[in-house]
């Protein structure tokens, strides 16, 4: 019934195989991979036909943790997995981005890739591989997929490079980096790095292409064996080269004015009226002409102009050369309220950056297969629709946000102080208000700004830059700070962030087969040129964080107190804790070593809170005179509160210089009294009120 078939590599010190015909059998593709003893069901199903008016390539891939792939049940009220977390997010945009470029140019069908997490071992990469499954079973499917494409991980750590790292090895681990690609180069680059040069990181990458080159050897031999028959494929060259040169008939001359026009709004509804009158012109003379065709030819004709002008002339759409930065201004403190805050323009590229401080209550709580962690620093990045002048969708965040905001934590994360250095939750919002080019990386920017105008204690200021690429057979121009056009009609999108001692952060794209070491070498030291050029500027508004906090951040200090204390301050059910954070409207935390987080909105808030807990935590001194507050009297004496609710004795022997009968004759329940500590036996404490009316009459 079943006719299976495997394929097994050793990679690194483990065994990563495939196995297929077995199960899934309906989908076009399906491979079971086996990565030391994480499985990972991997699918790809594809329609046969584009659905009409298509004009762009609908793949969508899902990468999804399951639960009991590691002995769990889901948390909350619904006891099943809902919506995809952040970090499966991630991974689905990881294993999207090599995809797409291998797939043709106009191919409009439905391509759907579904990567099931089904067992986990906590130690095996899970990213790297469902990479290759999903690459294997689109391989298998008989799609038109110039594949096979597959990527590995790589640390490192004392100077060498470490292949697919362990979370152990990449808590020590100075870079977390992972390249894909295929046999003919790199097709996709993703990295967080503390502050490494670009040789090291050129390293990687090449590290890490060797490491992944066995992966798509046994694909291929898969592929081989049991690869269905390759789909036909819609041969539209010769129409397409008929529209389009109807197309430049038309309209070429006034696309190439159009595009000589600087200012982006002008020139986005220049081009837009030329396409469209065109497009009218075109249909009137011949009806049946296929809309989509017609886009396409369009969209070639312009990628044409920018292309060709941009490697004749060796200048861009507004005029610079090849390597200059658009205009950086620079500014710290525009929000009266924000904790702190900066507006960070470049060009037509804005970002309005705020930043909130809260304490360990305020931190984000991630939850995964291997548990639930805590993430102090949160980026969020929001690109609302008017920032390129267009009505939108406005709601939850899409997975390019998603992404765009982890890129710019990365390439912060190096530079953030410790917690024990600075024992505040942090949180950035990046609002996008303008966008031409690289609001991601100008997100960067914008939050360190506001990070040490907020006076976060940053190591140093980090700045990130867009490189582009423009390649036409041998002949190639490396674009720094790329425009919009630039990047839509481009071949590379390369976004280099970090400090001026090294990279930080480093994100590839490629949208052709594949580049070079050459190109790579060029587009790094030209980022790293235009790195240090903003950084600059950057640094003629804030050049180092402000000494003091922002007067509207929260205050916050800390109290160590022996463990056997911790239950005094939480109180019975957390009575006490809730009594200190009411009384003193500050936040209070507590962690299991018996440090005491407070924070609170004011000075006076945070003093109160403080001499709450240190009332409850502090020994008692024999001799030292306390307020108290009778809590309960009995015929031998009264029980009295002080230091908190903490309780001593007040024999009756203790209670007046006068012999006492009856306790009630002197103090009732409630009533507030001076006491003094005459004795401490164990956790019992002697107390005396005579002896705080001798001392009133020695000082008389």
């Amino acid at each position: 019934m079943f006719e299976v078939k495997t394929k097994e590599i050793s990679l690194g010190n483990k065994k990563l195989s495939f196995e297929t015909g077995r199960i899934a059998r309906q989908a076009d593709g399906s491979v079971m991979v086996r990565y030391g003893d994480a499985q990972i069901l991997c699918t790809a199903v594809g329609a046969k036909q584009a659905k009409p008016g298509t004009d762009f390539f609908p793949l969508s891939v899902h990468y999804i943790e399951k639960m009991y792939a590691a002995g769990r049940i889901p948390g909350g009220y619904i006891k099943r997995e809902t919506k995809p977390s952040e970090s499966e997010v991630l991974t689905s945009r990881l294993i999207d981005r090599p995809i797409r470029p291998l797939f043709p140019a106009g191919y409009y069908n439905e391509v759907q890739i579904v990567c099931t997490v089904m067992s986990s071992d906590g130690e095996s990469d899970l990213c790297i591989a469902a990479m290759a499954g999903a690459s294997a079973a689109l391989s298998i499917s008989g799609m038109p997929f110039a594949g096979p494409v597959a990527c590995s991980r790589v640390g490192y750590i004392d100077g060498e490079y470490i292949l697919n790292p362990t979370p152990e090895q990449q808590e020590k681990s100075s870079l977390d980096l992972v390249v894909a690609g295929t046999k003919e180069g790199v097709l996709m680059v993703e990295s967080e790095a503390d502050e490494l040069s670009e040789e090291i990181m050129l390293g990687a990458v090449e590290f890490g292409k060797k490491a992944y080159l066995p992966i798509i050897d046994m694909i291929e031999k898969l592929a081989k064996e049991v690869g269905k028959e390759a789909w036909a494929v819609e041969d539209n060259s010769k129409a397409k080269e008929e529209l389009l040169k109807d197309c430049k008939a038309l309209c070429e001359k006034d696309l190439k004015a159009a595009y000589a026009l600087q200012d982006k709004q002008e020139r986005t509804q220049a081009i837009k009226d030329i396409k469209a009158k065109t497009t009218d012109a075109i249909l009137e003379k011949n009806p049946d002409t296929n809309s989509v065709l017609l886009a396409g030819a369009l969209k070639g004709m312009e990628a044409d102009i920018l292309r060709l002008d941009i490697l004749k002339s060796k200048k861009r759409i507004d005029g610079r050369g090849l390597s200059d930065v658009r205009k950086i201004i620079p500014e710290v403190g525009v929000l009266t309220r924000a904790h702190g805050s900066a507006l960070f323009t470049r060009g037509e590229t804005q970002a309005m950056v705020a930043i909130t401080l809260g304490t360990a209550q305020d931190e984000q709580t991630v939850d995964s297969l291997f548990g639930e962690s805590k993430q102090r620093f949160m980026l969020n990045y929001n690109f609302p629709p008017y920032s390129v002048g267009e009505c939108g969708r406005l709601g939850a965040p899409g997975r390019r946000e998603i992404g765009h905001g982890k890129l710019a934590m990365r390439a912060l994360n190096a530079m953030l102080p410790t917690r024990e250095e600075f024992g505040y939750s942090i949180r950035a919002v990046s609002e996008i208000t303008e966008s031409n080019g690289s609001s991601s990386m100008a997100t960067v920017c914008g939050t360190s700004l506001a990070l040490m105008d907020c006076g976060v204690p940053m190591k140093k200021p980090v700045a990130g830059i867009a490189m582009g690429l423009i390649k036409e057979k041998e002949d190639f121009a490396v674009l720094t700070d790329i425009l919009g056009d630039e990047d839509y009609l481009g071949d590379m999108d390369f976004k280099v962030a970090g400090t001026n001692e090294g990279v930080t952060a480093l994100q590839m794209d490629i949208k052709i087969t594949s580049i070079n070491h050459d190109i790579m070498t060029q587009a790094l030291a030209q980022a790293k040129d235009a790195r240090i050029y903003i950084l600059g500027e950057m640094n003629k508004v804030i050049k180092t964080s402000r000494s003091e906090l922002n007067d509207n951040a929260p205050k916050m200090t800390t109290i160590k107190i022996p463990k056997d204390k911790i239950r005094e301050v939480i109180g019975a059910g957390g009575k006490v804790i809730r009594d200190i954070c009411e009384k003193s409207g500050a936040k209070v935390d507590i962690d299991e070593s018996g440090t005491i987080t407070i924070a609170a909105i004011d000075q006076n808030s945070l003093n109160i809170a403080y001499d709450m807990i240190d009332a409850i935590t502090a020994e008692p001194e024999i001799g030292k005179i306390y307020d108290g507050k009778v809590m309960k009297t009995a015929d031998f004496g009264a029980f009295v509160a002080f230091m908190g609710p903490r309780e001593g004795l007040v024999h009756i022997s203790e209670l007046n210089n006068e012999r006492v009968a009856k306790v009630i004759d002197v103090v009732k329940e409630g009533d507030v009294v001076k006491v003094k500590v005459i004795g401490m036996d164990g956790n019992k404490v002697r107390l005396s009120m005579k002896a705080c009316l001798e001392t009133e009459v020695k000082s008389a």
